[in-house]
């Protein structure tokens, strides 16, 4: 099987189990200080995983991109990604400091509302378009191989 592809397989997985973990962190309905940054830390590390995911499914598609901003804007020419979710994950590209630095109530009221209401369902639609890439013949094959 060729590694790009595994790669990126492999990739996909580490970023639904984040998914998940987001997902289960986005069902909260109030937060105290400590949840409020375990969701923001949580939010962080699933989008690192969803670019890179991204830029290793170009990479085993023959494409390279190496920068997070290249990597969607090409993920969207690719159709990996929706107008909509390539716009809002471009969103939180820009404001990775805010989310990184959040020092009063209202700014992290603020970040809590982009992760919850726009940045969690962009990653749900990028996850939903990568399963189903997974059930194409070429990556089906791959899944195969890897089974133990």
């Amino acid at each position: 099987m060729d590694a790009g592809i595994e790669r990126w397989i492999l990739r996909y997985r580490n970023f639904a189990n984040a998914l998940e973990q987001l997902r289960q962190a986005c069902d909260l309905e109030s937060y105290s200080k400590l949840e409020r940054a375990g969701l923001v830390q949580t939010f962080t590390f699933t989008f690192e995983l969803a670019w890179k995911t991204l830029k290793d499914l170009l990479f085993a598609d023959g494409l390279t991109e190496h920068s997070p901003r290249g990597t969607l804007r090409q993920s969207l020419q690719q159709e990996y990604l929706t107008d909509d979710d390539c716009e809002d994950l471009l969103d939180a590209l820009d404001k990775r400091n805010l989310l990184a630095q959040i020092y009063s109530e209202e700014a992290a009221l603020l970040v809590e509302d982009l992760i919850k209401g726009k940045y969690f369902p962009a990653l749900e639609g990028l996850e939903a378009s990568l399963k189903a890439r997974l059930g194409t013949s070429v990556y089906q094959t791959a899944l195969q191989w890897r089974k133990p």
